[in-house]
């Protein structure tokens, strides 16, 4: 107790230093700490500030050159660096990393062609092929590559066009064919006739208007060896018939009369036989008649470059008669001297492929397709696609008609019987694996031919709109036709020279539209078509019409016109195109007058001062106006003046004032026709 007290402090004023001190040191540190939390987080920009300082910017990258990369590489993925020569199918499908069953299908059912896994494909199909498979040909935007691609579309035997791939055979199993021997020349230079005395027949005797209007293909012996002829037709409306004969000949006889010379049938075929690469053999026929000229003959082939052994070049030459049958063994001899020098081989042990020379409808064997075997072995019971026809091997006649074999080899001329459908003349004949296989491939060609004939209307009805847009256009009139012949060759040719014909003045132009182009008899089917178009006409070329057919051609009011020779067909037509343009006035020609000077008169309208040139018209009296040769309008007199008065006629010299009944764009110089309908 008698130690020193500590004195409390007092209350109230060691306490309130205390808590000021410690009140102001605390609320300076909270002052300091809540002004930086204003300063940085208070409000929207400071907390995006704040933000930013922690995790960084909330704006989206610019992510372009990352998907650039990417695509570039997809794109390296996709590319395909093709070798630029041909290769087989299983070469293509290790490149392209797909199975060969998978390219095969491709090829099948997408392109149409018909391809074994060793089989060769050119390169338009590979290019083909992997642009269908989704890959990028490496270096295809090159504009060497692009003119290359150009040059590849000018192409016509690749896979694509022909149908299938073609491959070649084992030099050590060919073996020696028969020459496949073309005739062609003008139109009656003697081809038949040359054909008849090698065969000892008598064709031409048989023929409409003594002319070939369709190929065939006859064989012959001389000297124990066999030779193939085609015969093809001379006249100017079956081009596509002679080229075909060229293609698939070894070598071409090209006839030439010698009291004729050289013609344009001559000169197309000589053009043919240089675009198909065959060597040529001349004849020089008809050497029995007075007026033969051979060495003129043999002049005007001069002038197209074509020296026979006489002028000192290298092509083959006869003179011979074939109505007389002198020298013709001379010509046989030097067709097989030619084949001797061309070396032809086949191989007869394999599947057969050729060529469709002509394809028609006869009663009790449905389609038959006269077919040139050119490799391999065609058997009874084969399956083969032939275009867009497919079937099964039923029957192998010979050309004579009534032979039946049971195969046919190379440089055979066989009919065959079988078919589902006609083929077009000139189609690849392929045996195939089996008939499901030939049923599939021949659906996918027929697809692919319907989208390409559609692309090319949608392609031509964009022009006519176009054109029709742009104004300035003739008016365009079209005669509708139904053509069917005895063979598809016929009526291919005679649609194309019927869709050629063109007519025109400076108005209007009329041409020809075929809404049907087969072979076969005119059929109720036919009639339907032809009957939904007005005024169109169905031709029958070399063939009749069946009872039902005319009984609905009776009805409908569809005219059937049967021809048996090319030319009056086309001359019939052009005769209708030439009524269309310009169609011949109804009625019996009365008289006529001729418009000097056109008066307005008001109230009454036009009327034109005109001059009788012959005849009488007559108030009321039926008339037509004339400007050239273009009918105007056909109206009736509707005032009738001469010298202010009102008569109801004028006759030759006199001069009046004529209106007519809703027609009053009259001109100086235009014709005034009266006429009297019976």
């Amino acid at each position: 107790m008698g130690g020193p007290q500590r004195r409390r402090a007092a209350p109230g004023r060691g306490g309130a230093g205390r808590g000021r001190g410690d009140d102001a040191g605390r609320g300076r540190g909270r002052g300091r700490g809540r002004g930086v939390s204003l300063r940085m987080g208070t409000g929207k920009k400071g907390r995006a500030a704040g933000l930013r300082q922690r995790r960084g910017t909330l704006k989206r990258k610019d992510r372009t050159a990352e998907k650039a990369l990417r695509a570039e590489r997809a794109l390296e993925r996709k590319t395909i660096v093709l070798p630029g020569t041909p290769m087989s199918v299983g070469e293509l499908a290790e490149v392209l990393g797909e199975t060969p069953v998978s390219v095969i299908k491709y090829l099948m059912t997408d392109l149409g062609v018909m391809a074994a896994i060793s089989q060769t494909l050119d390169v338009p199909t590979c290019e083909a092929v992997t642009e269908g498979f989704g890959k990028v040909i490496a270096g295809e935007d090159d504009d060497f590559d692009d003119d290359e691609d150009d040059d590849d579309e000018d192409i016509d035997d690749t896979a694509m066009e022909m149908g299938v791939a073609m491959d070649e055979d084992d030099p050590d199993t060919l073996q020696p064919r028969a020459p496949v021997v073309t005739i062609m020349g003008h139109v009656d230079h003697g081809k038949t006739s040359l054909l008849d005395a090698v065969r000892n027949t008598r064709v031409t005797a048989g023929e409409a208007g003594g002319i070939t209007q369709a190929i065939s293909a006859y064989q012959a012996e001389h000297e124990g060896s066999t030779i193939t002829f085609i015969d093809t037709p001379g006249h100017a409306a079956f081009t596509d018939m002679r080229e075909r004969g060229a293609n698939t000949a070894d070598m071409i006889i090209l006839v030439v009369a010698a009291d004729d010379g050289v013609k344009q049938q001559t000169a197309d075929s000589i053009a043919c036989a240089r675009q198909a690469g065959v060597p040529l053999l001349i004849a020089v026929n008809k050497m029995d008649l007075p007026a033969a000229d051979p060495g003129r003959v043999l002049a005007d082939l001069a002038g197209y470059e074509i020296l026979t052994e006489d002028l000192g070049g290298d092509v083959l030459c006869s003179q011979i008669s074939a109505k007389e049958g002198t020298n013709l063994d001379d010509l046989l001899s030097k067709v097989l001297l030619q084949a001797e020098i061309l070396d032809l081989k086949a191989n007869p042990d394999r599947d057969a492929q050729g060529v469709v020379l002509e394809a028609r409808v006869e009663k009790g064997l449905g389609t038959v397709a006269t077919t040139l075997i050119q490799k391999g072995m065609v058997r009874v019971g084969d399956s083969f696609v032939a275009g867009e026809a497919s079937g099964k091997v039923r029957a192998l006649i010979g050309f004579d008609g009534k032979t039946r074999y049971k195969e046919a080899g190379p440089s055979t001329p066989v009919n065959i019987v079988g078919l589902t459908g006609v083929p077009e003349a000139g189609d690849l004949f392929v045996v195939a694996e089996d008939e499901p296989t030939a049923r599939v491939l021949a659906a996918a060609r027929t697809r692919i031919a319907r989208e390409r004939k559609s692309s090319s209307y949608q392609s031509g009805l964009m022009q006519s709109v176009s054109s029709l847009f742009a104004g300035g256009q003739k008016e365009r009139r079209e005669i509708c036709v139904v053509v069917k012949a005895d063979v598809q060759g016929a009526a291919e040719a005679l649609a194309r020279s019927l869709t050629e014909l063109k007519l025109e003045d400076e108005e209007s132009e009329v041409g020809i539209k075929v809404l049907i182009s087969e072979a076969g008899d005119v059929t109720k089917s036919d009639i339907a078509v032809a009957s939904v178009t007005p005024e169109t006409t169905v031709i029958a070329f070399n063939i009749g019409a069946n009872a039902a057919a005319m009984e609905d051609a009776r009805v409908m009011g569809v005219p059937i016109e049967y021809y048996s020779v090319v030319y009056d067909a086309i001359e019939s037509v052009e005769c209708r195109m030439q009524e269309v343009l310009s169609p011949t006035p109804e009625g019996e020609y009365v008289g006529s007058a001729i418009v000097q000077e056109v008066f307005n008169i008001g109230g009454t309208g036009n009327i034109a001062g005109s001059k009788c040139r012959d005849g009488i018209i007559k108030k009321g009296s039926n008339v037509r106006v004339m400007r050239g040769d273009k009918i105007l309008s056909e109206s009736k007199v509707r005032t009738l003046r001469n010298f202010k008065a009102e008569v109801d006629s004028i006759t030759t010299g006199d001069e009046c004032g004529i209106g007519l009944l809703e027609f009053e764009e009259f001109q100086a110089g235009d014709i005034i026709e009266s006429y009297v309908v019976k």
